[in-house]
């Protein structure tokens, strides 16, 4: 039949996109299923919770053995088409030729042998060199073209431990039909961490710091994001609202790609044969990072296991461990890692669901919502040992991790790639290789990195990269150079009650 109700579909190319549906069930206030561009511009989904593709597009050997000499470029387009998202092919060109401003345009994601078994994937070699560039450098362009093809306003609110304040601001500064609002808790992030956003001079960018934890950000962030009186009040203003944390699909989904890529580089340097189990270790804190790897394992890369590596902030090594999330007495703890110290870790849910469906995950999740804690029962927890494995390493080990591997091994690591160091000895088989996930560059960390080569402290950042780059005979990149010299035009720190208000104002 060709003619229906008086159309003719002859000529005509019927588009089918993937469908997002959400980790807590439908609460009918909401569609049902959302495709890949209604899921991102608005994230939060039904009773609080997330947006999930619906299924995972199927790759296998055949799809690695096919990119086997790709490009970063081409491999994560591929990836993308598989997914069957409703984003035009030019806007997805555009947005993944930015991987070409990294510091090599042909291999942004290089991966280094580090010792016998262990290759580490930098995943830092980005404007603000940290992994969060990965996802956002593509994102922003993705939403800015969403945004300006409805002709509509959207407030990005960010939450940010560290990393992805400098990366949501650098991806979003001066594109057209958005604006930013970036929450950090102030005395809670590197030098240059916050320089990277308090320098930030763009008119569409607000940077807020507010006296608390990174918890109490993204806390808030949810908050807004759920709040009817809030978005009501954007609405007068012709504002939709959206958002850049890791809750946002649209960060995950380019998080999938670099596990993929770093799983080709081993086969391409001849460390493993295609098809070769391969351990992911990944420093995690909001678990988006694993969980980009956990759906590359879903949709066919071959995995081992995925090793969660924390630091004293462990709640997600005792989650696997134990079965137990359980935050009753827990505060968040301040640490030589300080983009790890989170004690709710948002991305747990999507695994949750994808493992014991939305009734449970609601359940779970409205217990640590209402009791601050959940446990799994003892198949639940056999089915997340089956996926995942995991340690934390407190300061003074990755202090020690980190000299260590730069005398032993002449390879300098931030103090979040350091935790990996401890679940490496501790949570794999010697005879599978490990691909482990460095998410810093060493110059956002520097007084850390500076009192484990020298045993200094109290050093500002500027005076301990100059002695990290005179031991290890290491030029500072510009953009963290100038960074010191730059003027302050953020210069907003207020408590967290005032947050609504303050991004009013800004709006």
């Amino acid at each position: 039949m060709e003619t229906i109700f008086g159309y003719n579909f002859k000529n005509i190319k019927i588009e089918r996109y993937m469908n997002f549906i959400q980790t807590r069930g439908n609460d009918t206030n909401r569609p049902s299923s959302v495709t890949f561009s209604q899921a991102i511009l608005a994230p939060i989904a039904s009773f609080g919770g997330l947006y999930v593709p619906e299924s995972l597009p199927e790759l296998g050997e055949a799809f690695l053995k096919k990119h086997l000499t790709s490009s970063y470029k081409t491999l994560a387009s591929d990836m993308l088409s598989r997914f069957e998202i409703d984003i035009a092919q030019d806007v997805i060109d555009e947005a993944l030729a930015l991987y070409d401003n990294f510091d090599d345009a042909s291999n942004p994601v290089p991966v280094v042998k580090v010792k016998e078994n262990l290759y580490v994937s930098e995943l830092y070699h980005g404007p603000t060199r940290a992994f969060k560039d990965m996802a956002l450098q593509p994102f922003g362009v993705v939403l800015s073209s969403i945004a300006q093809a409805k002709n509509e306003n959207y407030l990005i609110l960010a939450a940010t431990s560290g990393d992805t304040g400098p990366a949501a601001l650098e991806t979003f500064k001066n594109r057209a039909n958005v604006r930013v609002a970036c929450l950090y808790p102030d005395g809670g992030t590197s030098d240059v961490q916050r320089l990277q956003m308090v320098t930030e001079d763009a008119k569409n960018l607000k940077v807020i710091g507010i006296h608390g934890v990174f918890d109490d950000a993204q806390n808030a962030l949810k908050h807004l994001l759920a709040s009817d009186d809030f978005n009501e009040a954007l609405k007068e203003k012709n504002v939709s609202l959206s958002a850049a944390n890791s809750v946002n699909f649209g960060r995950i989904i380019f998080q999938i790609i670099y596990h993929i890529h770093s799983y080709l580089e081993l086969t391409r340097q001849g460390a493993i044969a295609m098809g070769e189990k391969v351990y992911l270790n990944v420093p995690s804190g909001n678990f988006g990072n694993a969980l980009g790897g956990y759906y590359a394992w879903k949709m066919g890369l071959p995995v081992e296991k995925i090793i969660i590596s924390s630091n004293e902030n462990n709640v997600l090594t005792k989650l696997i461990k134990t079965g137990k999330y359980d935050l009753r007495d827990s505060e968040v703890v301040g640490t030589t890692s300080p983009a790890m110290d989170i004690l709710k870790s948002s991305n747990i849910e999507r695994v949750l669901y994808d493992l014991f469906g939305f009734e449970r995950t609601r359940e779970l999740m409205e217990s640590l919502e209402v009791q601050k804690a959940y446990e799994l029962n003892a198949d639940e927890l056999t089915k997340l040992q089956e996926c995942f494995d995991a340690d934390f390493c407190n300061g003074d080990e990755g202090k020690a991790y980190i000299k260590d591997t730069f005398t032993k091994d002449n390879y300098l690591m931030d103090p979040h790639t350091a935790t990996c160091m401890k679940s490496y000895e501790t949570c794999s088989n010697p005879a599978i290789k490990t691909i482990a996930y460095s998410t810093a560059e060493w110059t956002k960390f520097s007084p850390v990195i500076a009192n484990a080569l020298t045993g200094e402290v109290d050093t500002h950042d500027i005076e301990a990269l100059e002695s990290i780059s005179k031991v290890a005979n290491l030029e500072i990149p510009e953009m963290i150079k100038g960074l010191f010299s730059k003027e302050v035009t953020q210069n907003t720190i207020i408590d967290k009650e005032d947050i609504e208000q303050e991004i009013l104002k800004f709006l």
